[in-house]
């Protein structure tokens, strides 16, 4: 494989990018899921943008989001008019300057971008896998992902980063792979899911499975649960905003530009309605409804305290040989700050070297996509420190 030169727009982008696709874990070589099952061949679609160096030591893994996936930055073509979805974070002169390192970003499996989901094709039935696909963990993501950096011949990754889903998965790659990483950096994120955050996308799930269409996840071929996956994502975008910013990008305004007539029926009237609708129209059209099902238990399975016979967070940690720098929002009601400081104090307890930033921003949850221009500073001072 040839290292991808990545055309610099003059505005700073990473300009045009091609996604590529890598298939592993080829019989009988297939990975074993947590679950016990096992999953092969599994193909990852991913983007890469700047220069590996000569040394191979300057690449940085960033991890996505639950509704995001491998295009985190440049355009797709002259006419695409959506770059990537942190392309404000990644480029020459930004947080992750590709002008000094070399940012990877995958697919997660179980997703719907091209990496190995449901959607995907059985090859033992030569159908898309639908109701049949393995429940699959974070955990089991990163090792398919590991597969992936070992076939760029990258053995000491600089970073692993992302927020959100992606932040877990990046203190769970140093748990994992302790050897393969100097620094890390977890945005919005906690060491695992709370009780709250279980319950608000249980509510999603149920959405999409109590859609007529959803037919166990085999609709394939035919009518997707659309309303199900709509509503789905009405919940969880309500939880990406905080209290200040639904009142002042809406308030109580009424759709019909301010007006006070009310109809009496129970159609769409407040501003707030018709944008959460909006958002779940648009998502339905770019995501899987069987794939949202799976990377949201994914993340609810999702606990550093478990799976090892550490008592605590503390002694979990202990293995880990990475510095890292923590990133939290002082309105991300989703991933609240005491959860930074939880995962803080657990890495001080264990003799990591870590740092903490608290961000103020009215964004909410959001702010990890939107407060590029707080975040990046920091990020580039802790990566220089660290190289």
């Amino acid at each position: 494989m040839q290292d991808q030169d990545l055309a610099v727009g003059a505005d700073g982008a990473v300009g045009l990018v091609s996604p590529k696709s890598l298939v592993t874990h080829r019989a009988p070589n297939l990975l074993r899921l947590d679950s016990g099952r096992k999953l092969g061949p599994i193909t990852q679609v991913y983007e890469t943008y700047g220069k590996i160096n000569r040394a191979r030591d300057n690449a940085v893994l960033v991890f996505h989001a639950l509704s995001g996936d491998h295009h985190a930055a440049g355009r797709h073509g002259p006419d695409d008019d959506k770059p990537g979805w942190w392309d404000n974070m990644i480029g020459p002169g930004k947080a992750f300057d590709t002008e000094r390192v070399f940012v990877i970003c995958a697919n997660v499996i179980g997703g719907c971008r091209g990496s190995t989901g449901p959607a995907s094709v059985n090859p033992a039935t030569g159908a898309p896998y639908g109701g049949t696909f393995p429940v699959v963990t974070l955990r089991d993501m990163i090792r398919a992902q590991k597969a992936l950096i070992d076939h760029l011949r990258i053995r000491n990754l600089l970073a692993v980063t992302g927020s959100s889903m992606g932040g877990m998965m990046a203190l769970q790659w140093a748990i994992e792979f302790p050897r393969s990483v100097r620094c890390v950096i977890p945005i919005a994120t906690a060491a695992y899911q709370s009780p709250q955050n279980i319950a608000l996308q249980e509510v999603g799930r149920r959405a999409i499975m109590s859609d007529s269409r959803w037919n166990g996840g085999d609709y394939y071929g035919g009518a997707a649960p659309e309303g199900g996956l709509s509503v789905a994502r009405m919940i969880g975008h309500i939880s990406y905003l905080s209290d200040r910013t639904m009142w002042e990008k809406f308030g109580r305004r009424l759709r019909n530009g301010g007006g006070s007539q009310l109809a009496y029926r129970f159609i769409p009237e407040f501003q707030v309605e018709t944008y959460l609708r909006h958002q779940g129209e648009v998502f339905v059209k770019r995501f899987d409804a069987n794939s949202y099902l799976h990377i949201t238990k994914a993340i609810d399975y999702f606990d550093l305290t478990k799976g090892s016979k550490s008592p605590t967070l503390a002694a979990r940690l202990r293995p880990v040989r990475a510095r890292f720098l923590i990133l939290s929002f002082t309105s991300d009601w989703l991933y609240p700050v005491e959860r930074s400081v939880e995962l803080t104090e657990a890495l001080k307890v264990s003799g990591k070297v870590v740092r903490h930033e608290t961000i103020q921003s009215t964004y909410g949850h959001d702010a990890c996509f939107l407060e590029a221009n707080r975040m990046s500073p920091l990020i580039r001072d802790f990566l220089g420190t660290n190289r």
